[in-house]
């Protein structure tokens, strides 16, 4: 209660009400106004192309994704630039559409920056190299390449090199880096019981082990072997030289200034940034630089978006993007809300395929389970076709392993047919770091092993992988089925093992290496029309418009503590919120079919 010892602090207070409410409503204004003037501004423009205009795709100023999306629309006020996606599909349908296109002469290819994974720049890259083999040129030009840019700038017919000092090249191959947490749980107090079947699933080893066991390095250097494998026979074979003399250059750190590129024949020529333009120039045939129509890439993505096909008949592309989560919340891949999705699709008569874009490192076992028993619902009734992108593992192997046909990229991480449960005990946490004591009050004998404050005892313990080796037993039956392969040999190439895409298909987990494009093509075959351009392709979940991220921004994220606690339990911490939310929902025990952590090739 707030008492006012005179009127004249009456006064003075509700004046002072008054200002801060005239104030708040000022700001409030200026900011929805900045809002509507960013979502005005976000729209991208139809590119109207005329004689003859060079496509300009610079990667450090697009983000590539699953589906094209709007830009958040507080990125411009926050001073964020424009952060929309293009979708893949939609980057690999304009560059076809440009092969095609008489106002388009080539490709101007700047790869400097990019960030995002490999799967999406092979399909861009077969996308470019189809683009060449139209008779149309692609030229790239580099400064400071990295193991990805330089892959996707060797597609290129002339690979330029900055002339200028101060390049810093770090083409070093493919790695990944393991992150093991017990020896800052043990500081913490926390211990985790990790119970699994698989010797290679090793999502847990990292709350339980300081180091990888053998198993798991094994198979990270045989995952990590096998894309550079990929990438570099790309790489050899767009350059002419052997994969041995590549491996040499990296190897023995031969390529550190532009003029070990050029010398040992990975870079065409090296040019300042007034010889670049001249070369611009003289591929589009004009006198100079101020003479070249460049159009901007994004922009027409989006003019080629608007001419999509209208026809009545529909192949669904259904994207499974994320990870595979309990619920109906709009993010990630949530059981409850796919299963309705793929449900609506089957009943819609006009969708005569469906492309099952599966880019999932896994998740939840139980939301999984949902997900494919309408996915195989819809099999019954139409041709179901798999498309993987950087993940298809565990929950997304799961959720696709039984369609007609498998396309893999040759560096999805897919496989890792296991399961692992994980649960955490913070009860040494709690007395010596927090000094609080717990005391259990339990009807049964083991009321409170979901309590989070104590080890599961050894029957405890066999409960637990009871269930993790029942679920083990149904993924592998269920691949068994799905892929028409012998039980003990799913359990042989199982166990855990994350396999990339090219060893996948050599052990039948897929049946063709392809993108999303072949996905597509061979789903409108299925259907009874080759053709992809008397299909009406469309995209399910729909991507949220700006008006529907403005209303879950003031809605479900309406505090900042909410968006800022969001952040922090990315990563590693996502694992600390399950346990959290299942301990308050009276269940602890988090049984997942989910890939340790995501891999980035850089």
């Amino acid at each position: 209660m707030i008492k006012y010892n005179t009127m004249k602090d009456f006064i003075k207070m509700t004046l002072a009400v008054i200002a801060g409410i005239i104030i708040v409503s000022i700001v409030s204004t200026v900011i929805a106004v900045g809002i509507a003037a960013s979502i005005g501004a976000s729209g991208k423009s139809v590119a109207q192309l005329t004689g003859n205009s060079v496509l300009k795709i610079d990667l450090s100023k697009i983000t590539l994704g699953e589906q094209s999306a709007e830009s958040n629309p507080l990125s411009k006020v926050q001073g964020q630039g424009d952060n929309s996606t293009i979708g893949i599909l939609d980057a690999v349908n304009a560059i076809n559409a440009a092969a095609e296109d008489p106002f388009v002469k080539f490709i101007f290819l700047k790869t400097d920056g990019y960030m995002g994974d490999v799967t999406y720049l092979q399909e861009l890259r077969g996308s470019l190299a189809r683009f060449r083999s139209s008779g149309k040129p692609v030229i790239s030009y580099i400064e400071s390449p990295t193991t990805d840019s330089y892959y996707i700038a060797s597609v290129a017919d002339k690979v330029y090199m900055t002339a200028h000092p101060g390049a810093s090249p770090t083409i070093t191959g493919v790695s990944t880096q393991m992150v093991f947490l017990k020896d800052i749980l043990d500081i913490l107090g926390v211990e985790v019981q990790l119970i699994r079947h698989g010797r290679y699933k090793s999502a847990g080893e990292m709350f339980v082990r300081n180091t990888p066991s053998d198993d798991n390095l094994l198979q990270y250097k045989t995952l990590v072997n096998s894309i550079w494998g990929s990438i570099s026979s790309e790489i050899a074979d767009s350059r002419d030289i052997t994969v041995d003399d590549l491996n040499s250059c990296i190897d023995n750190l031969k390529l550190s200034l532009p003029e070990d590129f050029l010398d040992e024949k990975l870079v065409d020529e090296l040019l300042t940034a007034g010889q670049l333009e001249d070369k611009i120039a003289t591929f589009a045939q004009v006198e100079s630089i101020k003479d070249v129509k460049m159009a901007d890439f994004a922009d027409y993505v989006a003019s080629r978006t608007a001419l999509a096909s209208k026809a009545k008949n529909k192949i669904a592309v259904i994207y499974a993007d994320g990870d595979i989560i309990d619920g109906s919340e709009s993010k990630n891949v949530a059981g409850d809300r796919f299963a309705g999705i793929i449900s609506s699709v089957r009943a819609d008569s006009s969708v005569k395929a469906v492309v099952l874009r599966v880019n999932s490192p896994g998740g939840s076992v139980l939301a999984s389970e949902k997900i494919k028993t309408e996915l195989d619902l819809l099999k019954k009734d139409k041709p179901l076709i798999a498309s993987f992108g950087a993940y298809a593992a565990s929950g997304g192997y799961w959720i696709s392993n039984n369609c007609d046909r498998i396309f893999s990229n040759p560096s999805t991480l897919t496989g890792s047919i296991g399961v692992f449960s994980l649960i955490p005990n913070f009860g040494k946490t709690a007395r010596n770091l927090a000094h609080v004591n717990f005391v259990t009050v339990s009807s049964n004998k083991h009321g409170d092993m979901y309590a989070l404050m104590r080890r599961f005892d050894e029957d405890e313990t066999a409960y637990q992988q009871r269930s993790v080796e029942m679920i083990y037993d149904k993924f592998t039956s269920m691949v068994s089925e799905g892929r028409n392969l012998d039980k003990d040999y799913v359990d042989g190439i199982g166990q855990g093992r994350v396999w990339s895409g090219l060893d996948a298909l050599s052990i039948g987990l897929v049946d063709e290496i392809g993108s999303l494009e072949d996905a597509i093509g061979y789903a409108a075959v299925c259907a009874g029309d080759e053709d992809t351009a008397n299909w009406n392709i469309t995209a399910y979940p729909k991507p949220q418009t700006t008006i529907e991220m403005l209303m879950e921004l003031f809605g479900e994220k309406s505090s900042v503590s909410a968006m800022v606690q969001d952040t922090m339990l990315e990563g590693v911490f996502s694992t600390m919120k399950d346990w959290a939310e299942a301990a308050g929902k009276g269940k602890a025990d988090i049984t997942f079919a989910r890939l340790p952590y995501e891999i980035s090739i850089r």
